[in-house]
């Protein structure tokens, strides 16, 4: 559940590399002058990366580009990204990295790492599946288009950059068309499952007349800082761009995809059948959980983890005094109406004053604060039945917009009352939104670490480790509660096995549907949504089990080591003040700290 939009770096490295090396017969930039001219590197390279990525602009508040689209996937902009990328590798690998304080060093090597990432990345025809049920640009612009996203309609000015942006959507869709024309060329497509249900997105974005589409909304709401003769203008071009413009492409886009594509769409759901597709799995697994593990070692990490939970299931079991064995409590706890809520209106009314009981905790076990807030908020009906149970939206670099803590009300027994608490923990405070929001504000930082780093291992493991320690925040007091945090456990454990299984060992679907029945209480809808995830989004899902138990090993180690003098507040704050990082290189950073602290 990454915040939105939120893609883990790729890497070909893994764990802690050894740091890159400068480029040979280059000269290195003098000593003197070293830090500011990486500081001019990084500046100038993010800069550029936002001309290439104006959505991300936009999400993070900077609203200079909000009249763009970039075509990410037609032939140009791929070449123009990675000459970019390649450019900047050249220039990083001049500096001598024994010239560089500790800081841009630690910076320098992420910088490196990750423009080598992408270069690595680039060798794969992902350009070729550029739509799936997860996140797409065709989902991403209603969101934008809606009035209640990163996108502002605050002015005149703000609803003709939307105009021009629809405009740079049809290119973009057009060219998903050309794409995966090529892709069924090649035999590089997804699976029917995935299409069925992108098929039915697009369907649902389908209006005959253009007042009820999701894209006419914001002139429905004008705020008072458009003049009211501008407004029948906008309202005029607005219907006009539904009309002639979106309308037209995601009809296009649909019919393509239910005339064309699901003819061609493969049965089989593992990457493993695709060309070259046990490499490029392996390349995802690496990618994800920033480490060397094989997907062998990972399905077997998964499998022990498994058995480990069930045990500690069937301790709730008992202790709340249910006789049957872990099946029928299973069972139990999925039929059982009390665990349920039956409107969405109660649902988040819950987690509402869940935030407040939560927020009144944290300083027991931190320093560090996030300044922006978040608000709970329900999943948009367009999208509600393909998406998560819940997710994160980071809020704005400039404090205008809070972090968004989206819970999905589609189907209420997929939102147990005792998985409220783990859940909460997780997406909003102190998980997702500490990490993220802390790292935006840490205006220290070059900004392609504050703004990016979305590495799944560390951004979804620190969230899963703060599920984790909801006991000693004084949360899980109820047993049921406790269970709801072993059944979200659970469900990362499970994820090791099964996109394992999928992409390297043949599982149909339906084997990995029944694997996570048979281990958990999750309701069957929600977990066919998992598995069809997964099948979607290979190696994602891995990072999280992975993440967690990598920061549960560097706290044991530094309590360990350090005795009476652990601050676990301390520790939490060094895990996050240098925002997202390698798990090998927080590895380091955290060896450093408990070195100095003992030295102390």
């Amino acid at each position: 559940m990454l915040a939105a939009l939120g893609l883990a770096a790729c890497s070909t490295h893994s764990g802690n590399p050894a740091p890159p090396q400068s480029a040979v017969g280059v000269p290195a930039v003098p000593r003197a002058t070293a830090n500011a001219a990486l500081a001019q590197l990084f500046e100038a390279h993010f800069e550029k990366s936002l001309q290439h990525d104006p959505v991300q602009a936009t999400f993070i508040g900077d609203h200079r580009y909000d009249d763009r689209l970039a075509n990410s996937i037609g032939p140009e902009e791929r070449d123009a990204v990675r000459a970019l990328d390649q450019q900047s590798l050249d220039a990083a690998l001049q500096f001598d990295p024994a010239t560089l304080s500790p800081e841009d060093l630690l910076s320098w090597e992420i910088f490196v790492y990750e423009r080598r990432t992408a270069l690595a990345a680039a060798a794969f025809p992902s350009h070729w599946l550029p739509v799936n049920q997860l996140f797409s640009v065709p989902n991403l612009m209603p969101l934008l288009g809606s009035g209640t996203s990163a996108q502002p309609f605050n002015t005149v000015k703000d609803y003709e950059n939307f105009l021009a942006r629809i405009a740079d959507y049809v290119v973009w869709s057009d060219q998903a068309i050309v794409n995966m024309r090529e892709g069924i060329r090649h035999g590089v497509v997804y699976p029917r499952v995935v299409m069925e249900q992108v098929q039915s997105q697009l369907a649902a974005l389908l209006v005959e007349d253009p007042v009820n589409s999701l894209f006419y909304r914001p002139v429905v709401n004008f705020p008072e800082a458009v003049p009211a003769a501008d407004r029948v203008r906008l309202e005029e071009e607005y219907r006009g761009a539904i009309t002639d413009q979106l309308g037209p492409a995601y009809r296009r886009l649909h019919d393509f995809v239910r005339d064309e594509y699901l003819q061609n769409a493969r049965s089989a759901v593992g990457w493993s059948e695709l060309p070259d597709g046990r490499r490029w799995y392996a390349f995802l697994a690496e990618t994800y959980t920033t480490t060397q593990l094989t997907p062998d070692e990972i399905h077997a990490l998964g499998l022990s983890e498994v058995a480990r939970i069930r045990g500690e299931m069937d301790q709730v079991r008992r202790q709340v005094g249910f006789e049957g064995d872990l099946a029928a409590f299973f069972r139990f706890v999925q039929d059982d109406p009390r665990f349920y809520f039956t409107d969405g209106e109660s649902l988040l009314a819950g987690y509402r004053e869940l935030k407040k009981q939560i927020d009144a905790r944290l300083p027991a076990l931190f320093s560090d604060f996030p300044k922006a807030d978040y608000e709970v908020r329900e999943v948009e009906a367009f999208r509600a039945e393909a998406a998560a149970g819940a997710s994160y939206e980071s809020p704005s670099a400039d404090g205008s917009r809070p972090g968004i803590f989206y819970i999905n009300t589609f189907n209420l027994k997929a939102q147990p009352k005792f998985g409220m608490e783990t859940l909460s923990l997780h997406e909003a405070a102190p998980g997702h939104h500490f990490q993220i929001s802390i790292q935006q504000e840490l205006t220290d930082l070059p900004k392609f670490r504050r703004f990016g780093g979305n590495y799944t291992a560390y951004v979804e493991g620190w969230a899963l480790y703060c599920e984790s320690i909801g006991k000693e925040l004084g949360m899980f007091t109820d047993p049921w509660q406790y269970y709801g945090r072993l059944s979200d456990e659970m469900l990362r454990a499970m994820r090791l096995v099964v996109d394992t299984g999928l992409h390297t060992r043949g599982w149909t679907r339906e084997r990995a549907i029944q694997y996570m029945l048979d281990n958990s209480s999750i309701a069957e809808t929600d977990v066919k949504s998992e598995v069809e995830r997964y099948i979607a989004d290979p190696g994602q899902a891995l990072g999280y089990k992975i993440g967690q138990l990598r920061i549960r090993e560097l706290r044991n180690r530094a309590e360990a080591q350090l005795g009476a003098a652990f601050d676990v507040k301390q520790f939490h704050s060094q895990i996050l003040r240098d925002g997202a990082l390698p798990l090998g290189v927080l590895e380091a950073k955290i060896n450093r700290w408990i070195e100095a602290t003992r030295k102390h």
